[in-house]
C-alpha cells in the first residue's frame, strides 16, 4: 500500500510539498512542511505521534 502524497501542509497550507521534496509525516500520513514540522517540535497535533521525514517518491507509479 503506497502513501498519499499530500501535496500541502496541513498547518500552513501555503507550502507546496511536491512528491520529490522534504516533507514531514506521522503514522496516520498527516503532512507538514519542514518549517512546521520543527515548529511543532516533530510531533503531529493532530495524533500525537513522530513527525519523521517523508520518503520521497521519484517518479508516479506505473
Amino acid at each position: 500500500m503506497a502513501l498519499e502524497m499530500r501535496d500541502r501542509c496541513e498547518r500552513c497550507e501555503a507550502a507546496a510539498l511536491p512528491a520529490d521534496g522534504p516533507a514531514r509525516i506521522c503514522s496516520y500520513e498527516c503532512t507538514f512542511c519542514v518549517p512546521c514540522g520543527e515548529a511543532m517540535r516533530d510531533v503531529c497535533p493532530n495524533c500525537g505521534g513522530e513527525l519523521v521525514p517523508r520518503p520521497r517518491r521519484a517518479t508516479a507509479p506505473a
